[in-house]
C-alpha cells in the first residue's frame, strides 16, 4: 500500500515526503544534513542529546529533529542562528566534563564526538564542567566500560536491552551523577553479560572498547621459542578492508593473508576449513539425534554469546546445543594436535591466534572445558579491529600487497565454510550436507534461500529422504529468546536451529569495524558484509562441506570418521548453567 506524501518546506526547499516520517528523515530525502549523537535508526529515537535540533514555524523553542514528526505544510530551518548556536553550546557542555585524552583513544579519527566537535568548528570551550574519576571497568575478558567517557546517549542501553533481550546496562543515579553501567555498578563480568559487544559497535566513543590482547601477540610473534599460527574467520575478510578505507563488502581476502605474513605468523589459516569440520559433526549429530529419538531440536553451538545466553537465561535448552566446539576452537584443538605431530612440534609451543569478528570469543577461549590437549585451544582472539590496529602499528600499506593464499595442510575450504559468517549460513551449509546423506543423492539446487536474510527469525520445512526438515533461524539475542519461548510453550516444533548472538551473524559482530551512525542508520551493513560472503561461496569450487578433500584427508589420517571417538575428544564439549547475578569478587 502506497504512503500518503505530504508538501513540506526546508530551508527553503519545498519537498513532498511520506506523511509521518521524522524531520530527520526528511531532511534525508532532501539531502540536507542534521547533526545527530544519539541518534541510532530503529535502535536509539529518544531525542535526548538535543544535537539535531532545528527550527520549526509556529511552534515555540526548538524541536529535536529525530523524534518530530512533519505534517503538511511544515516550514522547516535547520541552519538558523539559533539552532547553531544551541547546537555548539550542547556540544561544549558534553565536552566539559567529558575524558578528552582524543590521542590515545581507541576510537581517535572515528569519534562521533569528535567528527561534531570540528563539523560545529569548537574552539576553545566555553564552559569547564566539573569532573570526577570513575573507576574502569575492565574484569571482563572481552569488554572495557570507560564511564569517564560516556556521553549518556543511551544508544548501549537500547541495543542491549531492545535488541539483545539481555539489559544488562542501564542508567543510574540522577542528574550529573547519571551513569550507564550494569546494576548496583557492577562489573560486566559480575551479570549476565553475554560479551556479544553490540553495545562497542553502536558507541558513539570510547566509552565501551574490546579488551586489546595485541600486546600478548606482538610477545608471542617476538618469541623465537614459540611456533606462532594465525587463522581468520569467514567475516574477517569482507570487513578489514573498512579499516583501510575500502568500500563496505570488500572482499580482502589476499590482502588479509598477506598482512598475516609480514607480522611475522609461521602458518596462516582459514577457519573455514574448521567450519567445514564442524558441518561434518553436527550433521552426524542431528542425523543420529533424528534417529535414534535423541534430544531435538538440535540448537547450534558456533556463536559463543548464544551459548553464554542459554546459560544465564535458558539453562533448559542445554541439552539441545550441540556438543560441537565452535570452528576456531576445533581448529585450535587440531593444530595443537594432528598438526603438532604434522610439524613434528612440541604442543606446548604451538601458539594459536584467532582473528574473530567477536568479542565473545575472547571469553570463550578462556573456558575451561576448551583444552583438548591439556592446553587451551585458542591462546588469544583478536578482533578484526585489532588486527587494523597491528597492521597500521607494523606500517603495513594494506591495500597494495602482492597476492598470497591461505597455507596447507589446512588451507582449503568449501563455500559453505564461507557463508558461516551471515545469519542462515550454518543452517544452510548443514542442510547442504544433510540433505545429501539423508537424501542419498546429490542436491539440484544447493542454495536454501529460505533461511538468508536479515529477517529476525526465519522458518523452513525441508523434504530430504523422505522426512520433512523442519528449521529455524533467529539472530540477535532478542530474536533468539522468542524462538525458544515459542517452543516451550508448545507453539512450534523443529528438528534443527541455528542462533546467532549478533544480528545479522557474524558479519555484524561486536568485534567488527565500527561504522558511525549516519552511515549505519541509512545502509544495511548486515545485508552489504552478507552480500560479500554469498559472492564468494559462489566463487569457490567446492560448496559442501563433505566434499572439501583437505576433511576428507583429516578423517582418513586421524580421525576416521565423524563422530568417532577421536573426534568426540578433541572437536566436542558441554556446557553447565550460570548465575545471573552471582555474589563474586570481580577480581
Amino acid at each position: 500500500m502506497d504512503r500518503e506524501m505530504i508538501n513540506i518546506t526546508i530551508d527553503t526547499r519545498k519537498i513532498e515526503v511520506p506523511k509521518g516520517i521524522t524531520v530527520l528523515e526528511a531532511a534525508k530525502i532532501a539531502n540536507i544534513a542534521i547533526p545527530t549523537l544519539c541518534f541510532l535508526k530503529d535502535i536509539n529515537e529518544i531525542g535526548a542529546c538535543r544535537m539535531c535540533v532545528v527550527e520549526i514555524e509556529g511552534f515555540r523553542g526548538l524541536q529535536a529533529a529525530c523524534v518530530f514528526p512533519v505534517s503538511d505544510g511544515m516550514v522547516i530551518w535547520t541552519q538558523t542562528p539559533a539552532v547553531r548556536e544551541s547546537r555548539k553550546v550542547t556540544l561544549e557542555l558534553i565536552l566539559s566534563n567529558h575524558d578528552r585524552k582524543c590521542l590515545s583513544c581507541v576510537r581517535s579519527r572515528n569519534c562521533e564526538l569528535q567528527r561534531l566537535a570540528e563539523e560545529l568548528n569548537i574552539g576553545d570551550l566555553r564552559f569547564d564542567g566539573e569532573t570526577y574519576r570513575l573507576p574502569l571497568d575492565n574484569f571482563s575478558p572481552s569488554i572495557v566500560r570507560d564511564p569517564n567517557k560516556c556521553v549518556l546517549c543511551r544508544r548501549c542501553v537500547s541495543m542491549c536491552k531492545n535488541v539483545q533481550g539481555t539489559a544488562v546496562l542501564d542508567t543510574n543515579e540522577r542528574g550529573f551523577k547519571t551513569i550507564v553501567s550494569p546494576a548496583f555498578h557492577k562489573s560486566l563480568n559480575e551479570v549476565p553479560c553475554t560479551m556479544c559487544g553490540q553495545c562497542i559497535t553502536v558507541c558513539p566513543v570510547g566509552a565501551l572498547r574490546e579488551k586489546d590482547d595485541t600486546d600478548k601477540v606482538w610477545e608471542a610473534l617476538a618469541n623465537k621459542e614459540l611456533h606462532v599460527v594465525v587463522q581468520t574467520a569467514p567475516a574477517v575478510r569482507v570487513a578489514l578492508g573498512e579499516e583501510f578505507g575500502m568500500p563496505i563488502g570488500s572482499r580482502v581476502t589476499s590482502n588479509m593473508v598477506a598482512s598475516l605474513r609480514r607480522l611475522g605468523f609461521r602458518k596462516v589459516f582459514d577457519t573455514d576449513t574448521a567450519a567445514d569440520l564442524t558441518i561434518m559433526e553436527e550433521v552426524t549429530e542431528l542425523v543420529h539425534r533424528i534417529k535414534e529419538g535423541g534430544k531435538l531440536p538440535l540448537i547450534t553451538s558456533c556463536s559463543p554469546g548464544w551459548i553464554k545466553y542459554c546459560e544465564h537465561y535458558y539453562p533448559e535448552f542445554l541439552e539441545n546445543l550441540s556438543t560441537c566446539k565452535s570452528p576456531h576452537e576445533m581448529f585450535g584443538a587440531l593444530l595443537k594436535s594432528y598438526y603438532a605431530a604434522k610439524m613434528n612440534v612440541d604442543p606446548a609451543k604451538v601458539f594459536v591466534v584467532s582473528i574473530m569478528p567477536c568479542t565473545a570469543k575472547k571469553f570463550e577461549a578462556k573456558r575451561t572445558e576448551l583444552a583438548a590437549t591439556g592446553y587451551p585451544d585458542v591462546d588469544v582472539v583478536l578482533t578484526t579491529r585489532e588486527l587494523a590496529r597491528m597492521i597500521r602499528e607494523a606500517a603495513i600499506n594494506f591495500n597494495e600487497l602482492p597476492e598470497r593464499h591461505f597455507d596447507d595442510p589446512m588451507g582449503e575450504a568449501s563455500g559453505a565454510g564461507v557463508i558461516f559468517g551471515a545469519t542462515g549460513g550454518v543452517m544452510e551449509a548443514a542442510l547442504r550436507t544433510a540433505a545429501e546423506i539423508l537424501g542419498g543423492k546429490p542436491l539440484e539446487n544447493i542454495e536454501f534461500h529460505q533461511v538468508r536474510g536479515v529477517e529476525g527469525i526465519k522458518e523452513a520445512e525441508i523434504e530430504v529422504g523422505g522426512l520433512k526438515l523442519k528449521a529455524a533461524v533467529a539472530h540477535g539475542l532478542k530474536n533468539a529468546g522468542q524462538l525458544l519461548e515459542k517452543i516451550k510453550n508448545g507453539e512450534a516444533e523443529y528438528h534443527f536451529i541455528e542462533i546467532m548472538a549478533c544480528p545479522g551473524g557474524c558479519v555484524n559482530g561486536g568485534g567488527q569495524p565500527i561504522q558511525p551512525s549516519y552511515v549505519r542508520s541509512w545502509l544495511d551493513l548486515r545485508a552489504e558484509r552478507a552480500k560479500a560472503i554469498y559472492e564468494e561461496d559462489r566463487d569457490l569450487p567446492i560448496r559442501k562441506s563433505h566434499e572439501n578433500p583437505r576433511v576428507k584427508m583429516l578423517y582418513d589420517e586421524f580421525f576416521g570418521e565423524p563422530g568417532s571417538h577421536k573426534a568426540h575428544e578433541l572437536l566436542h564439549t558441554h556446557y553447565a548453567p550460570r548465575e545471573n547475578y552471582p555474589e563474586t569478587d570481580k577480581n
